[in-house]
């Protein structure tokens, strides 16, 4: 996993330039969504999910090392975290999430620690 929530694994630095909008996201027990947005930016990397119906529409932001493999044949992003996990993530906010240095930091420890989001990944 990568050192900041915020990087993509060094196994994923051949994804840069890559755009996944649209790209189906699957947990690690079963499909949650799409991606509706995307960054490749060091220390800045996060997808913002788009739930659909399964969720009544929520979209989520995800820190880019939630991220364990990606399907490029498949358009296919995989996460280490499941549905429940998603589900219980609080709901993406452009103006809160990506202008608000604090919000995301708050963001990233939970995704460390597994906080109330409903657990998370490794701690790195």
């Amino acid at each position: 996993m990568a050192e900041s929530v915020w990087n993509y694994g060094q196994a994923f630095s051949h994804l840069v330039g890559t755009d996944l909008t649209g790209w189906g996201v699957e947990a690690t027990d079963g499909h949650v969504g799409k991606v509706d947005k995307h960054s490749h930016e060091i220390d800045d990397s996060y997808l913002v999910v788009d739930t659909g119906v399964w969720i009544f529409g929520k979209e989520v932001l995800l820190p880019a090392s939630t991220v364990t493999h990606v399907d490029l044949e498949n358009h296919t992003v995989h996460l280490d975290l499941t549905k429940d996990q998603i589900k219980a993530a609080p709901e993406f906010r452009s103006d809160e999430h990506l202008a608000d240095q604090q919000r995301r930091e708050e963001i990233a420890v939970h995704y460390r620690t597994g906080g109330p989001f409903g657990g998370g990944p490794s701690p790195v």
